[in-house]
């Protein structure tokens, strides 16, 4: 396996998130609908909002992840940031995940002076939710029926973490 590296995403980038976004396996734990299109994702690329920070992580210059932090943009909430994350399935459990989520603190504490970092997981999600408590993220709460996923309403956690508490 090549070395992780974590870059800006690029608008070339495009028909590689439509591909990673497409996977069951990627799109069932994020609030992404199935069968992207990669007009959606060209256009999301182009298009980036204030505050927002898209990462990818590449393996032999092959997109295998991607994180995308969003800076509050509210006066009194500028120093909270969310972020969602996506692995290639096939990728799983060789780091990529621990790459991503590095850079992003990494951006958020030194940089964007961020305290609180937040997200929202499914509670099923094992793997992901013991990514982020190694990151230090806490769970503060759980939403029932919080998302419609294969033909059924789930539940999330809400979990956050904090920078020099």
């Amino acid at each position: 396996m090549g070395e992780i590296i974590v870059r800006h995403v690029e608008t070339s980038d495009a028909p590689a998130l439509q591909r990673l976004y497409a996977h069951p396996e990627v799109y069932r734990d994020t609030l992404q609908l199935p069968l992207p299109s990669l007009t959606h994702w060209q256009q999301r690329l182009a298009d980036a909002k204030p505050g927002l920070h898209n990462l990818v992580a590449c393996i032999d210059e092959q997109v295998v992840g991607q994180i995308v932090i969003e800076l509050n943009q509210s006066l009194r909430r500028r120093h909270v940031a969310t972020f969602g994350i996506g692995v290639d399935p096939a990728q799983q459990g060789k780091g990529i995940g621990g790459a991503l989520m590095s850079a992003m603190i990494e951006l958020c504490d030194n940089w964007a002076a961020i305290q609180r970092i937040e997200l929202t997981v499914f509670t099923d999600n094992q793997g992901a939710i013991a990514l982020y408590k190694k990151f230090g993220f806490e769970i503060e709460g759980t939403s029932r029926h919080f998302a419609m996923r294969d033909g059924k309403l789930v539940d999330a956690y809400h979990m956050a973490r904090f920078h020099g508490v």
